[in-house]
């Protein structure tokens, strides 16, 4: 008689998969509101769409957390990389004038080690309540084969909701409207291959090595700010938002302004951070403006007459203004 293999023998644990299943259970229901229809464990999740809308237009995003997934595998922690993962994806929203209803996460590793997988899914579940969103499902996939030792990846998927009337904000903004920066935590989720190349492969740092006022890696796993509450707040005084990832502000604040207008950002406005600074001394300044965020996670354009209550609720601080010229974002 053969010898029979089971699928635990071919490296995928059932037992594994639903006892992480059981465990998250509680953790997930903390972020559900009173719209989400059910609970974990169905084919599909629901949420009963909130009223009050004239012309509701539903919208999406999704993204993932990139290389820095690499230093959070490295370096054992573990917590902080789900916020991110939420984060890339309502900060879009946002930009629409979208409001996250729910999300929902994709996270496929080699082998299924329950105690990470759960520190994983709190940063989601604590994402998801920053954001005012339900985490109402998503797929844990256990791929032997696929990804070796302790790799794993993530992917997420945010549903948002807007007034149809509301969605164009480029016939909003005009000459003389004030751009705001809202402050980054940091690197957010772009330029990790780059800034992981300066600094382990050129300065040979160590996860424990001061940068500023915190060691090298819990400058780097500095988990993405979320904006959610901060648009809620400033809505009404917001004429568009962009927000600052993969390609800097030159080309991601371009992408909320009409034809016919530029903005005028100026450099000696800009508050860096520490970790920028350190990154400037090998990459070229045009490099470095297209790769990260430099300290700023979300730029507001805002009316003249609306400047002063937005600075009140806000962290921000002026960087520039509207003015007629080439579609783009000039850095003078």
């Amino acid at each position: 008689m053969n010898e029979t293999i089971s699928y635990k023998d071919a490296g995928v644990d059932i037992d594994a998969g639903n006892s992480f299943v059981d465990k998250i259970k509680p953790i997930v229901k903390e972020t559900f509101d009173k719209n989400v229809i059910g609970g974990i464990g169905s084919f599909a999740g629901a949420y009963e769409l909130p009223e009050g809308y004239k012309k509701p237009v539903i919208l999406s995003a999704t993204d993932g957390v990139g290389t820095k997934l690499k230093l959070a595998i490295e370096s054992k922690k573990l917590n902080t990389v789900g916020i991110d993962l939420v984060a890339m994806c309502v900060n879009d929203l946002i930009c629409n004038f979208a409001s996250p209803l729910v999300f929902l996460d994709y996270y496929a590793t080699g082998k299924l080690n329950v105690e990470a997988s759960l520190e994983i899914l709190k940063g989601i579940a604590n994402g998801c309540k920053l954001a005012e969103t339900a985490l109402i499902g998503g797929e844990t996939a256990e791929m032997p084969g696929m990804y070796h030792n302790d790799d794993f990846d993530l992917a997420g998927f945010a549903v948002g909701i807007a007034e149809k009337d509301e969605m164009d904000r480029t016939k909003k903004i005009k000459i003389g409207d004030v751009l705001i920066a809202l402050p980054s935590s940091g690197l957010h989720s772009n330029g990790y291959s780059l800034a992981r190349k300066i600094f382990f492969e050129k300065l040979k740092m160590r996860f424990d090595e001061p940068l500023g006022d915190k060691t090298l890696i819990d400058t780097l796993l500095e988990p993405t700010r979320i904006y959610v509450k901060t648009f809620k707040l400033l809505k009404p005084y917001i004429n568009a938002l962009a927000h600052i990832t993969g390609g800097g502000i030159v080309e991601n604040l371009p992408r909320v302004l009409p034809s016919g207008l530029q903005a005028r950002i100026y450099k000696s406005n800009i508050k860096t951070l520490p970790v920028f600074d350190v990154l400037g001394k090998y990459v070229k300044e045009d490099e470095m403006y297209r790769t990260f965020n430099m300290g700023i996670g979300m730029i507001l354009v805002v009316n003249p007459s609306n400047v002063d209550a937005v600075l009140a609720q806000t962290d921000g601080y002026i960087i520039g203004e509207i003015s007629s010229g080439e579609n783009k974002a000039l850095i003078i």
